[in-house]
């Protein structure tokens, strides 16, 4: 008798429906969304291809391969940087441990939760999909560090600008071309 109680009180409550598709769903701030690769203020990487972030991973999604700077070519302040980064989000669980192992807060998370596609091979992100976008004032890497700075001066913040004599580029949206490429090129 009780179980019928319950039900027929539930029969006349309004039903709660989100219309998903239409309306898009709003995350909590602190939700664990796609991974993003950070940058620098002057454009430079933050991994350094310590690959703390595959070793913390417990469904083994993240493959990383770190490399050597050189003068010639830097793309972090430190002496490696992470030449190859990928996450399987067909394996990822969306925990965040990769996050709390990053020594350099290189790695962290979006709101980003539409991770759907057709295609396994589509759900492996690479490091070009994985890396933040350039904001105005910074530089493509690789480019050298900061004039006068060292490697610590970076991680302490004291670097907050591209270093003068630098061309920064503008930052383009997704899906825009810079204005200097030719289309169909």
């Amino acid at each position: 008798m009780a179980g019928f109680g319950l039900t027929f009180k539930a029969m006349f409550k309004k039903r709660l429906t989100e219309q998903y598709p239409e309306q898009p769903k709003v995350t909590a701030p602190r939700f664990h969304g796609r991974h993003q690769l950070n940058r620098h203020p002057d454009g430079l990487e933050k991994c350094i291809g310590c690959e703390l972030c595959a070793w913390a991973c417990p469904a083994d999604a993240i493959y990383v391969e770190g490399a050597d700077n050189t003068e010639e070519e830097r793309y972090s302040p430190g002496e490696r940087y992470g030449r190859v980064y990928q996450i399987n989000y067909a394996r990822c669980i969306l925990c965040g441990l990769c996050i709390e192992a990053c020594p350099t807060r290189a790695l962290t998370m979006t709101n980003e939760f539409e991770l759907a596609d057709s295609s396994r091979e589509s759900l492996i992100y690479t490091k070009e999909q994985l890396l933040a976008g350039l904001t105005e004032g910074m530089v493509e890497s690789p480019h050298s560090i900061f004039p006068g700075t060292d490697e610590q001066d970076y991680y302490r913040g004291l670097v907050t600008e591209a270093a003068p004599g630098t061309v920064p580029q503008v930052a383009v949206s997704k899906g825009e071309k810079p204005h200097d490429e030719e289309v169909g090129a």
